[in-house]
C-alpha cells in the first residue's frame, strides 16, 4: 500500500509539477506580505487537493454520464500529457496550462489567485484529472482507491511546501534550474502520456477483436 501511494505521488508530482509554477506564484504574490502568501499557498495546496479529490472518486461516474469509454479518456489524456509534457520540455509551461497573457494580467488584478489560475488549471490541470479517473478506474479494490487518495493528500503537502518556501527555491536553483527541473518533468509527463495512449490503443483493438 505504501508503494502504491508513493508510486502514485510521484507520478502526480510529475505531472502536476510545483516546481515549474512557482515563476508565476512569485510573480503574482510579489507585493503580498508573508502572512497573506502563507495563507495564499495554504488555499492554493487546499483548492488543488479538493479538485483532485473530486475528479479522482467522482470523474468516473461523469464519463459513464456522457457515455464516454474509458479508453477514450487515456487517449485523450495521454494527449494531453504529451502537450503538457512537450511545453515542460521547450520552456513553456504557463502556456501548456492554457495560463495565457490575458489571463495573467488578471490574475494581477485579483484579490484572490489561490483558486485561478494557481490551483486550475496551473497545477490541477486536464492531465492530473484524466490521469486520476483512469487510476480510479484501474485500481478497483477500496484499499487501493485510498491509497491513491492519500497520495493526493500527500501531494498537497508539498504544494503547499515548494511555494511557502518558493523564494528559497527560486534563490537555490535561480529560473535555469526550475526549467531545467521541468524538462525532465516534462520528459515524465511525456512517457506517461505515450503509455497511456499505447494503453488506450491495445484496449481499444481487443474490445472491436
Amino acid at each position: 500500500m505504501l508503494e502504491l501511494v508513493l508510486a502514485t505521488a510521484a507520478a502526480i508530482f510529475s505531472i502536476v509539477n510545483p516546481l515549474g509554477a512557482i515563476p508565476l506564484y512569485l510573480s503574482l504574490t510579489s507585493d503580498y506580505d508573508y502572512s497573506h502568501r502563507r495563507s495564499t499557498s495554504i488555499q492554493i495546496s487546499v483548492y488543488t487537493i479538493s479538485i483532485l479529490l473530486v475528479f479522482f472518486w467522482l470523474g468516473i461516474y461523469l464519463l459513464n454520464f456522457f457515455g464516454i469509454d474509458i479508453n477514450a479518456l487515456r487517449i485523450a489524456g495521454g494527449l494531453i500529457l504529451l502537450n503538457s509534457g512537450y511545453g515542460l520540455m521547450s520552456g513553456s509551461m504557463e502556456t501548456s496550462r492554457a495560463v495565457g497573457k490575458k489571463i495573467k494580467e488578471e490574475a494581477e488584478h485579483k484579490e484572490d489567485i489561490s483558486f485561478t489560475p494557481m490551483a486550475m488549471p496551473m497545477l490541477a490541470g486536464p492531465g492530473s484529472i484524466s490521469f486520476l479517473i483512469t487510476q480510479f478506474a484501474e485500481n478497483e479494490n477500496w484499499e487501493n482507491r485510498v491509497a491513491i487518495s492519500a497520495a493526493i493528500l500527500l501531494i498537497g503537502l508539498i504544494i503547499f511546501l515548494v511555494l511557502h518556501y518558493s523564494t528559497l527555491f527560486y534563490k537555490m536553483l535561480g529560473r535555469g534550474g526550475l526549467r531545467a527541473l521541468s524538462r525532465i518533468m516534462g520528459f515524465l509527463v511525456m512517457a506517461i502520456g505515450m503509455q497511456y495512449i499505447i494503453t488506450g490503443v491495445v484496449k481499444l483493438v481487443e474490445i472491436i477483436n
